[in-house]
């Protein structure tokens, strides 16, 4: 039994480290995972097609946690292969769309209907996700804004304390990315750090439930440089033109939101740093089965 499925990455309008509330908004790149079921196995295996080193806990955490809840006793093995167009541990949100493209992967290979009319909703099928994450230690708070956002598509704010999702819109922006060299895996973030700016990102909160989403994500980028020790230099060269632009996740990596003259004339000047620059859309379908 085989399924697949894609999921897209996302960008940060408001980190939930710091108050236990979060938003994202998904962008126009994906991970792609490809599940087999069988029944002669003995547990579950998983690869990284970009990296054959990487740590495959969290998707085949989450192959087991589908199966456990809508499998049979036969099905004892199987192998969850990801390819993807999102860097690892840039802050784009890497974990939770391989999580959603996993365990839609999963529901595929098994039969089991996502969405109006079947047998797991959506928004159920992205916590399956978040239970694997937490399970996996790859996350500090369940991550379910950003899970939300690759799962529904559009930008969504969340109580991660709860899963719960608070509200979800649709939005049509172009999207500019920075990735630098380097890597910031979000398990090691400094979380006491974070949770000194909470009246800053209980402001953020209150922008985007008000649908300021782009004023909200500059106020969160300018915060959480200095909560996580990264330059705002990114920033205030995006500023004032365009719509927002905020450190995207822990970092590294920067987007940026507008129009795409705006956005072609901040990419000149991110392209002079070390790192990655390419521009993209928003995306409002969410992950899909392919």
């Amino acid at each position: 039994m085989q399924g697949q499925a894609e999921a897209p990455a996302a960008g940060t309008v408001l980190n939930a480290l710091a108050n236990g509330f979060g938003s994202a908004f998904a962008i126009d790149a994906y991970t792609t995972a490809t599940v087999t079921l069988t029944t002669d196995g003995d547990g579950y295996t998983g690869e990284v097609a970009e990296a054959p080193d990487a740590d495959t806990t969290l998707v085949e955490r989450c192959v087991a946690l589908v199966v456990s809840e809508f499998g049979t006793d036969e099905m004892t093995g199987g192998h969850v292969r990801t390819e993807s167009e999102v860097p690892m541990a840039g802050g784009l949100k890497s974990s939770s769309a391989a999580a959603n493209a996993t365990v839609l992967a999963t529901l595929d290979a098994l039969g089991v209907p996502v969405g109006a009319g079947g047998a797991l909703d959506r928004v159920d099928a992205c916590r399956l996700g978040v239970r694997a994450a937490r399970d996996a230690g790859v996350t500090v708070t369940g991550a379910f804004d950003d899970a939300s956002a690759s799962m529904l598509g559009g930008v969504t704010v969340t109580d991660n304390s709860a899963d719960e999702l608070l509200a979800r819109d649709e939005v049509d922006w172009d999207v500019l990315v920075y990735t630098p060299d380097e890597r910031a895996f979000s398990a090691d973030a400094d979380v006491s750090r974070c949770e000194r700016i909470a009246p800053v990102a209980d402001e953020v909160r209150e922008m985007a439930l008000d649908g300021r989403y782009g004023r909200a994500m500059t106020v969160n980028g300018f915060a959480f440089c200095a909560a996580l020790g990264f330059p705002a230099e990114p920033m205030v060269e995006a500023l004032p033109d365009v719509a927002g632009v905020s450190l995207s996740g822990t970092g590294p990596s920067f987007t940026a939101v507008g129009e795409r003259d705006v956005l072609e004339r901040v990419r000149a000047d991110w392209a002079e740093r070390e790192g990655h620059t390419w521009l993209t859309t928003t995306q409002t379908e969410g992950a899909r089965t392919t």
